[in-house]
């Protein structure tokens, strides 16, 4: 988070609104108009509307619909939303995630939100897309454990579903790859553009003072070297534990600790992680890859101790924290 090193959050809950797409993005845009001219030379960029995303609003329905369809697990349990709810920041709050068979998962499951603006999937960047994360997760053993092949066979009873991708793609119907890309577009519908976007895009009033000071304490310590770009992160690897060792001192190393070398088999790679969106953190405890961190006022501290080598003084981290809440967005579902 505050170095150009590699940070790690989790997540909690998010206010939802729901509303039809290009309203939505009518609203966010109407929120700023009294802005005078979005700022220059930032080293964050505001997210883009989702009517310049350009998505089918019929894909995105359908892959809502599937999003929540609890078929796509072997013993038909668990469906995407169980372990990325809305209404929990797009995560589900645990240290670690349930899966099929109510198998507990190795590593704090990323929120969904926004998702659609990292340029790697998973804590290890394993998928260089939505449409492949979506097929590593269906294939998961401890997350859904299906396959396609039986997934197929299962949907295909169901013809209003057939019938409906039929509309929706009407050269592929219902296909592995129709399903991927029908639930990555609606992955990438879920942005959560925020007040410190409004401030982006000209807002003068839009953050409150100590909201300000901690954005120039952000820059001023270097956080910005990791968590920059639409998604104050997510687009880059980096390792966890430079400066101090964060593993020696929670105890033991697990197979997922390892981040990036499981992908690579480069040593160099050991600990080494994609760096986290900070986007809507003060709502998404537990924090880093392992899920160990109660608190953000905890995060922060371990960000110092174990990226930096220093302290925060009380006061800066006070308005650092008070600068993360303002990155709290809400999300436009889109509606028939």
């Amino acid at each position: 988070m505050f170095t150009p090193l590699d940070c790690g959050w989790g997540r909690q809950r998010l206010p939802i609104f729901s509303a039809h797409l290009l309203l939505g993005s009518m609203f966010f845009a109407a929120s700023v108009s009294v802005a005078a001219e979005p700022l220059v030379g930032e080293p964050i960029s505001p997210l883009p509307s989702l009517e310049s995303l350009q998505l089918d609003p019929k894909k995105i329905k359908l892959g809502e619909r599937l999003f929540q369809d609890t078929r796509f697990s072997k013993d038909n349990s668990t469906a995407c939303i169980s372990c990325h709810s809305l209404s929990k920041g797009g995560a589900d709050g645990r240290k670690n995630s349930i899966g099929v068979r109510q198998q507990v998962g190795v590593i704090n499951a990323p929120s969904i939100f926004n998702s659609g603006m990292n340029f790697r999937q998973f804590w290890d960047g394993r998928s260089d897309s939505l449409e492949d994360q979506v097929d590593k997760v269906v294939h998961d053993a401890r997350e859904l454990d299906m396959n396609w092949g039986d997934l197929l066979t299962i949907l295909s009873t169901d013809a209003a579903l057939v019938a409906e991708f039929k509309a929706v793609y009407p050269q592929e119907g219902l296909q592995a790859t129709s399903i991927q890309n029908a639930l990555a577009s609606y992955q990438r519908s879920l942005l959560t553009p925020s007040r410190f976007d409004r401030y982006l895009l000209g807002d003068a009033k839009a953050l409150e003072e100590d909201e300000l000071k901690g954005y120039q304490l952000f820059k001023d310590y270097g956080c910005v070297a990791c968590h920059q770009g639409v998604n104050i992160g997510g687009n880059m690897f980096q390792k966890f534990g430079v400066m101090d060792d964060y593993f020696a001192k929670r105890g033991g190393v697990s197979t997922a600790d390892l981040g990036r070398f499981n992908v690579t088999q480069q040593e160099a790679d050991k600990h080494v992680f994609k760096v986290p969106s900070l986007r809507n953190v003060a709502l998404t405890a537990p924090y880093f890859h392992d899920g160990m961190t109660d608190t953000l006022d905890a995060a922060v501290d371990v960000m110092f101790r174990h990226q930096l080598g220093r302290t925060a003084s009380a006061t800066d981290k006070r308005l650092i924290v008070k600068f993360l809440t303002s990155l709290s967005g809400e999300t436009t579902e889109v509606k028939p």
